[in-house]
């Protein structure tokens, strides 16, 4: 387990004052110019040699996505986005980044947005988070007041950060939907090549990170890159924070090692299940777009992206969504495949027809009107959808209905028996 002096989210329950000098009190804003000196090329291998993996949920390696920025301008500006449109449904831990530990996150940008070249920084919030919006504003205002940002810095790199409130749509979570979103346009994925680190914002490159991902980047870089990779496991370095919701005892976020094994993490920081381990019946790892796990892999699987891959899963944006034995599991697949259908952009015709077919079928397993051939067709369904769309909801929208019938076709079977069963009775 993580020990209390390799945290970094020192305030992430809001015990202590979110502004600069409780910041200050906890270390953030300490020697960034120091930092910024080391130069460009410097920070971006030691982000490199951390081994940080994005944790808004793709995981893919965030020092070498900074490098894909161009090392000279073509005349363009380059941009850095974070996203901290937190909609997967489970998570909330870029919430709690904001309310309480928002200078560490303003800190990160001007960090990142020097180490690929950028000047200004745009921060897109989810819709919803209104007061989180405003958290974060009231530390930028700080730190332009205190002269960390802004023209003429006391870091001497001039640096802007602006705020943008997204209107609540789930779609704007992709990186490139973000951008369009950003430039006033409807919300929807790009065609990719070009990728944003060519042609992104208004056209020029543009790196997107998640709020989690910045904002760890200020210890890493103050620590070193040996600590943070220190932590967790090889490909699998460092601290995350997880959120644990559902049928536990103490739902709540935590910053963990990477790597722990899931029932440790809910035993040791959620009191348990619900009515003990043996009445778990299954965990979504991830968020709701990963396929859920059945309590026999729940016994000994890690929680880190590799570990989740090869047991058919993922580690996602670490959301732990807890079921136990009283969940419809059924009924809870289809809620997702309605959340899925709704958010869908409608670009894509997969996604598009396909999100709705799969909740009309699932409602139709939840009753058990389907019949059994159906399971399969539903099955195939799935796989025309994932893979056939130009963002990954399509991707999303899958998963979950992938793992309920890999993991409890029994269940849909039996529905669908007792339900022609029950039929047969009232014919007679």
């Amino acid at each position: 387990m993580l020990t209390d002096k390799d945290r970094i989210f020192t305030n992430l329950y809001g015990l202590h004052s979110p502004g600069l000098d409780g910041a200050r009190k906890r270390g953030d804003w300490d020697g960034t110019k120091a930092i910024l000196e080391l130069g460009r090329d410097a920070i971006v291998d030691i982000m490199k040699k951390s081994g940080l993996r994005g944790r808004g949920g793709a995981g893919f390696p965030t020092g070498m996505k900074w490098s894909f920025m161009p090392k000279k301008s073509d005349g363009r500006p380059c941009y850095l986005v974070v996203n901290a449109d937190e909609s997967e449904p489970g998570t909330c831990k870029d919430r709690d980044i904001l309310r309480h530990d928002p200078h560490k996150l303003v800190e990160g940008c001007l960090i990142a947005s020097f180490a690929m070249g950028a000047n200004a920084a745009y921060i897109y919030v989810r819709g919803e988070f209104i007061r989180e919006r405003e958290a974060l504003q009231r530390a930028i205002d700080e730190a332009y007041d205190a002269g960390l940002i802004g023209k003429n810095n006391v870091h001497g790199w001039d640096f802007d950060c602006y705020v943008h409130h997204g209107a609540g749509a789930y779609i704007c979570g992709e990186e490139t939907a973000l951008l369009e979103s950003l430039e006033g346009k409807k919300g929807m994925p790009r065609m990719k090549p070009p990728f944003p680190a060519n042609v992104g914002l208004y056209g020029c490159p543009t790196t997107v990170n998640n709020v989690e991902s910045i904002a760890v980047a200020p210890t890493i870089l103050r620590r070193g890159a040996e600590w943070f990779a220190g932590l967790g496991r090889p490909n699998n370095t460092g601290t995350k924070v997880f959120c644990i919701s559902g049928h536990v005892n103490r739902p709540c976020n935590v910053e963990e090692e990477m790597g722990i094994p899931l029932k440790d993490l809910i035993e040791k920081h959620c009191g348990g299940v619900r009515g003990g381990w043996d009445n778990l019946l299954a965990i979504i790892p991830g968020g709701s777009s990963v396929p859920l796990l059945k309590k026999d892999v729940c016994d000994t699987v890690l929680m880190d992206f590799d570990s989740l891959k090869n047991v058919g899963s993922g580690l996602g944006t670490a959301a732990v969504i807890v079921m136990d034995q009283s969940t419809d599991i059924v009924a809870a697949i289809r809620r997702l495949s309605y959340f899925y259908k709704h958010e869908s952009c409608g670009q894509c015709t997969p996604c598009r027809e396909g999100t709705g077919w799969l909740w009309r079928m699932m409602k139709r397993m939840e009753t058990g009107e389907a019949v059994a051939a159906e399971i399969d067709t539903l099955q195939d369904v799935t796989k025309q959808i994932e893979g056939h769309t130009i963002c990954a909801l399509g991707d999303a929208a899958a998963w979950p209905v992938q793992g309920l019938i890999k993991n409890f076709r029994p269940e849909l079977e039996a529905r669908i028996a007792a339900r022609r069963s029950a039929l047969a009775k009232a014919a007679e």
